[in-house]
This record gives structure tokens, C-alpha cells and sequence, in this order.
């Protein structure tokens, strides 16, 4: 029997989609605990074979003896990372994140990026105040023809973005950790770079999007310097994790003009205290005050009410239960991605 604990109080809609995903194996067990609190957890943790959620805790995997795998069902890891290196001290777990959210977040770095070139957000609000007719003289649009997409990372949401901006006259350049292991299928050309190969990748990009992990290396890796070389008609869509852009250099650059624009997608600060007017802001400075950023809640992942997204989870499983270790998207805690 393969024990699978599910770490939250999980909708009957989506148990019935795991239940029907696995039917066909009677040997998995599915715990669906009705509020997942951490005594629930705790009491069904020495049976677990695999737990899927977002937070466990070193008390629930040390518990868990019969642990072989954790599926974080969203890509980001990083603060699971200190915890499963101390997990694996005393006996191998293994971890895997979740791309089922990659479709919908680069659907949503595409919207963003758009967004921003057509001034939308402008337009929008002006013509809500009953300003009709608003034109280039207000707020002209930005022409994507003819320029140069770099696509910092190249993972699956990225190559999706790739795929979506294909069919626009424009140039793509790739920045991706060894990326002479460049999937076959690239879809158009594209000049490739490295880590190391910032800078070049920076100069030669018009429009950067983000979206690598953030590890120790990645975490303020875009600072004034790199901001710069992006230059003064330069536009960052940022749709990875706030702390890759200095947020301080990211503020200066966009109020000052350094770069043009900015679509940002993830913040600073997520537990953010209401100000005087009760306004929660989740950044230490005030971005919502420039004309030149489009602002967006961490939502690229929406809408979390697509079943679809569970499949690799539900592949994963299916992989436990045959005896195979070649789980998709499994963490390199070394790496830390």
C-alpha cells in the first residue's frame, strides 16, 4: 500500500479528480484529513509514503518514517530548502515542485508585458473618469515589432512565453544555466547565453522577463548596474520572485527613467502593515506612485480552480507506486531548484 497525506483541508471537487486520476491502482492510499491540522497531520505522518502541500514542517517529516517523497505543488522552494538539507542528514526524502501553475503564469507575464507597451492601464482609468479619446499625446503605445525579448531562465514558463510572443516580429534571447542542454524543440532562434553572460544578454535585450528560481545566487542579481545595461527604453516583467530585483534599484531606476517600464507580478514584502488609510502595500517603496509600472497581486498562477494543474502531481504518484525515482521536477537542494 502507498500512503498519500494531503497537507491541507482539500475541496471534494479536487479529491474526486485525484480519486479518478488514480482509480486504476488500487494500492494507493489517498488521506484527505478534513482540517489538516497539525495534530491530523501528525497522527497519519508515520504512514506517508508521499505528502503533497505547501508547508510542512521538520516535526511532520521527522515523523513520517515511511517517507520517500514531498510534492510542493508551486515552483518555489526556497523555504523548504534548509529544511529538507536537515531531513536528508538523517535519511533520504526527496522533493518536487510543481510547474502545473506554468501555463497560467506565462499566459499572465504575456498580458502584463502587453499591458504595459499599450498603456492600458492609463487609457483605462482615464476613460473611467469620462476622459474619451485619449491618445498618443497622453500615452503613446510601445511597438513590440522589431524588438528583442531576452528570457531570463528557460524553464517551463518561459518556454511557454516563448511560444506565446513567437508569432510577433521580434528577436529572442536566452539566458539559461548550460544551456548547450537546449531542448531540441526551441522555437524559433534565439541567441543563447549564460549565467556568466549577463551582462551581453542585458545589452542585447529590449524586454526582459523574469522567471528563474530565487536561490542564494539569484536573489538581488538585478541591481543599478544591471538595470543600466538594460537602458533607458528597456521593460522588466518580473513574474519569478520579488527578491531576483533589488527592490531599492528597482524604484530608482523606474522613477529616474533609467529603464522605461516595469510589469511586476511578485513583491517585497508579504506581510505588509495597513498605513494610515488602511492601504496594504506589499513593497517599501511606493511603486504604486509611478505612471510607468503595471501592478499585479502575485496572481500569475490564477485560476487555482483548474484541475489540470494536478496532473504531474498526479503522475508523481503514479511513479511512487510503480517503485520508479524519476519523479518530475525534482529539487536539487544543492542547487536549490
Amino acid at each position: 500500500m502507498i500512503t498519500v497525506l494531503f497537507l491541507w483541508p482539500v475541496q471534494s471537487e479536487l479529491q474526486a479528480y485525484f480519486r479518478q486520476g488514480l482509480q486504476d491502482l488500487p494500492r494507493i492510499n489517498l488521506i484527505f484529513p478534513p482540517k489538516a491540522s497539525p495534530e491530523e497531520l501528525l497522527q497519519y505522518a508515520p504512514h506517508a509514503d508521499v505528502m503533497v502541500g505547501w508547508r510542512p514542517t521538520l516535526e511532520l517529516l521527522t515523523a513520517a518514517r515511511n517517507l520517500k517523497l514531498v510534492i510542493n505543488p508551486g515552483a518555489g522552494v526556497q523555504h523548504l530548502i534548509p529544511m529538507f538539507r536537515k531531513i536528508n542528514q538523517i535519511r533520504p526524502v526527496a522533493l518536487a515542485n510543481g510547474h502545473g501553475n506554468s501555463y497560467f503564469t506565462a499566459q499572465h507575464a504575456v498580458a502584463l508585458l502587453l499591458t504595459l507597451m499599450n498603456r492600458v492601464v492609463a487609457h483605462h482609468n482615464w476613460l473611467a473618469a469620462g476622459k474619451w479619446r485619449t491618445g498618443d499625446d497622453d500615452a503613446a503605445s510601445i511597438p513590440l515589432r522589431d524588438k528583442t525579448v531576452g528570457l531570463l531562465g528557460y524553464g517551463a514558463i518561459n518556454r511557454r512565453v516563448h511560444r506565446f510572443l513567437s508569432g510577433f516580429d521580434i528577436d529572442f534571447a536566452i539566458l539559461r544555466r548550460g544551456h548547450s542542454a537546449v531542448p531540441v524543440s526551441v522555437l524559433t532562434p534565439a541567441t543563447w547565453f549564460t549565467p556568466a553572460e549577463l551582462d551581453s544578454f542585458l545589452a542585447l535585450s529590449d524586454i526582459v522577463m523574469i522567471a528563474i528560481p530565487h536561490t542564494s545566487l539569484t536573489e538581488n542579481w538585478i541591481c543599478l548596474p544591471e538595470l543600466e545595461r538594460l537602458g533607458p527604453g528597456g521593460l522588466l516583467v518580473n513574474v519569478a520572485r520579488g527578491a531576483i530585483v533589488n527592490e531599492a534599484d528597482l524604484f530608482y531606476a523606474l522613477k529616474t527613467g533609467l529603464i522605461a517600464g516595469a510589469a511586476i507580478d511578485v513583491w517585497y514584502n508579504y506581510r505588509p502593515a495597513p498605513d494610515a488609510e488602511n492601504h496594504l502595500y506589499p513593497y517599501h517603496h511606493p511603486f504604486h506612485e509611478l505612471e510607468n509600472v503595471v501592478l499585479s497581486p502575485h496572481r500569475g498562477a490564477s485560476p487555482f480552480s483548474d484541475l489540470k494543474r494536478w496532473d504531474e502531481v498526479i503522475e508523481n504518484i503514479r511513479r511512487v507506486e510503480r517503485g520508479e525515482n524519476d519523479w518530475l521536477n525534482l529539487v536539487d537542494l544543492d542547487r536549490e531548484y
